[in-house]
Order: structure tokens, then sequence, then C-alpha cells
């Protein structure tokens, strides 16, 4: 005997789809209550406001989305290759070894830019070797405390902003929360230490000035000595 009202047969047993989309539904609500994701190596949140995935490249609409695709199968079988690769390159050496002799990789941010900052160019000449530099002064009145600016020497080829020109090399300098600038500067090898001229690299962090003074060699020798030649 049924009850008033109800229809036998209604109530079908649940598709497999349907139990996926509950158990991940359940997993997001336990995920939620039980993960922090400030912790989490991979969560990041993107410019257009959606959040990724760093260890599986993948996209999602909100933490929740996120949290169920931690929970996941992919997630997971990502996790373990990177704890088996990880495994396999410390096997056998100290926990510090793999640190030695690599570069300090600094975790990549989602800082609000504030825009370019201030800078001034002075180009120098020295008239008894006929070799020319060039000094730069970038105003950072706003940078993070603690912080200092970076810089990096880039090739023509290496940037996609201006059409390559081998001719030109670009002198990079970056410093939060401002943006990365360049400055476009002759394809000319730089003086180092053998030539007692090396690159002037100086962080005024009273002023909040950096300077960086460069020197190209002569591209050809300078007149006195051509003439004792």
């Amino acid at each position: 005997m049924s009850d008033v009202g109800s229809k036998p047969g209604s109530g079908g047993v649940a598709s497999a789809s349907q139990s996926n989309v509950s158990r991940r539904e359940r997993l997001r609500r336990l995920a939620l209550e039980t993960i922090d994701l400030s912790k989490d190596p991979y969560f990041m949140r993107n410019h257009l406001g959606s959040y990724e995935c760093r260890l599986c490249l993948t996209l999602h609409s909100n933490e929740g989305n996120y949290l169920a695709h931690t929970q996941g199968k992919r997630h997971q079988q990502n996790l373990a290759k990177r704890a088996a690769r990880d495994a396999a390159e410390g096997k056998g050496a100290h926990p510090n070894a793999a640190l030695k002799g690599k570069k300090k990789v600094l975790p990549r941010r989602n800082t609000v830019k504030i825009g370019r900052p201030g800078y001034r160019v002075t180009k120098q000449f020295c008239r008894k070797d006929q070799s020319r530099s060039l000094l730069f002064q970038v105003d950072y009145p706003e940078i993070e405390a603690g912080t200092r600016p970076r810089h990096r020497f880039m090739s023509s080829f290496e940037q996609k902003v201006e059409p390559s020109d081998k001719r030109y090399q670009y002198l990079v300098c970056a410093a939060e929360p401002y943006e990365t600038i360049a400055f476009k500067v002759p394809n000319v090898e730089v003086e180092g230490k053998r030539e007692g001229k090396k690159p002037f690299f100086h962080w005024e962090p009273d002023k909040k000035v950096y300077m960086m003074q460069v020197h190209f060699k002569p591209q050809h020798p300078p007149a006195s000595a051509s003439a004792s030649a």
C-alpha cells in the first residue's frame, strides 16, 4: 500500500553523473570547512578575478570550485607525480644540497601596480679613452618596505614589445608595486672588472633612488693609441 500523493517508481536510482555531482559537492563543502587556501602553494587569483591551480594549470570561477578540483583525481595524481619527482631529485642528498648553486626563485605575486616610476638618464663621455657610459637614476618613493629594486639585461630578441633589432639591448628594472620599465641601450659589450669599470648598481634607501651606471667598451681604439702604434 502506497502513501497518499506518492507516485510509485518516481524516485529512481541516481545516475552515475548525479552521484559524481553530489560527491563533488560534499567534498567542496568539507574542503571549505577544513582547508586554508592562504597556505596552498598552488592556489592563485589572477587579474580577471578567477582562480587558478598552478599545478594543473586549470581555471576556476570561485574558491569552492577550486577546492572541489583539489579533491579530484587529476589534482591528486599531479600531487603524487610532483612528490615522486621531488623525492627522486633529492634522493640520497642533503636536504639543502639542491638549494646550493641555484638562485632563489621568488613566488609570483599579484600586486596592484601604481604606475611607472620617475627616472633620469645622464649620458657620459670620457675623452681620455673615448669611452661612453650611461647613468640611470630611478625614483621609487612608494617601494614596498624591506625590498629593493632588481635589474637585468635583456636581448632585443627576448622582448615582445618592439620589433627585434640586433643593434640594441634593454636594461630592465623592476620594483613592487611599480610597473617594470626598460631602457633601450646600444648592443655594445659592457666593460667589467678586467677593464676596471665594472657596472655600478646602488640602492639608496633613504632617498628611495636606484642608481645604475654602465660603461660601454669603445668601438674604436683611442686616437693616441693608434698614433703610437
